[in-house]
């Protein structure tokens, strides 16, 4: 973890809700997918956790959906400078994937996704993705993941755009691992959905961001775990569902 200076280079909207910053500043301790940073906002306590979408050089993205305070104020940046902590979280671990992992992310858990996609393309794998939104207005780096060379299948609940249903009913017949993000309802359906190993990133609200006040503990098959410092990225193997 490292707290640093970020400067905004851009700051717009994807969608209606949805947006997309882009910072510089020192990206050395972010080395995994998946892994997050925790924004501090003028005049809030906490900081915001947001998941990193890519990653070049000193170039940082971040994706994020407005939802409270945090992230309205995030919304109306237009430059200046903010306060990261920096390489938080395991990540996902691509050392496990076999040659065609599938990546299916839901709503806003789609940004980590996409250097996750970027990674396992570098090194050979042929990767499909699927991504689960509610509506057509909804969606959003369809075309970035197709840039990539990822096969990627789209789903909408309401069937105004690609496949109709949950990110479910898009499941590829030939895949040998799968990693996922998204709302843990979502989650749970991929869980009992797929039959085989895989990496999910849970969302959790979180105090420190890294480990400290044990907010975000949840049950694991191998004991108590924290969201923020251990995961947000457990194994299918050890989750124990909450009922």
């Amino acid at each position: 973890m490292k707290q640093s200076i970020f400067t905004i280079v851009n700051n717009a909207p994807l969608t209606r809700d949805v947006y997309r910053m882009t910072l510089t500043g020192d990206t050395s301790e972010i080395t995994a997918a998946g892994q997050f940073v925790n924004i501090k906002l003028d005049g809030l306590y906490l900081r915001r956790p947001i998941s990193v979408c890519d990653l070049l050089g000193d170039n940082l993205t971040l994706i994020y959906k407005v939802v409270g305070k945090g992230t309205e104020l995030m919304s109306k940046m237009t430059g200046g400078k903010l306060d990261l902590l920096t390489g938080l979280g395991n990540g996902y671990d691509t050392s496990l994937s076999g040659d065609r992992p599938l990546l299916i992310g839901g709503g806003v858990g789609v940004p980590p996704l996409y250097l996750l996609a970027k990674r396992l393309i570098s090194e050979g794998k042929r990767v499909s993705v699927i991504l689960g939104f509610n509506t057509k207005s909804e969606i959003f780096y369809e075309n970035e993941f197709s840039s990539l060379g990822a096969d990627v299948r789209v789903t909408t609940a309401d069937g105004s755009y690609g496949i109709k249903g949950f990110v479910t009913a898009a499941l590829p017949e030939e895949y040998a691992y799968v990693y996922t993000c998204g709302p843990q309802s979502m989650l749970k359906a991929v869980y009992d959905a797929t039959t085989t190993s895989g990496q999910y990133s849970f969302e959790e609200r979180m105090g420190c961001g890294f480990g400290a006040c044990m907010g975000c503990s949840c049950k694991t098959l191998y004991g108590n775990k924290r969201i923020c410092k251990d995961g947000p990225v457990l194994k299918k193997e050890e989750i124990i569902w909450q009922k």
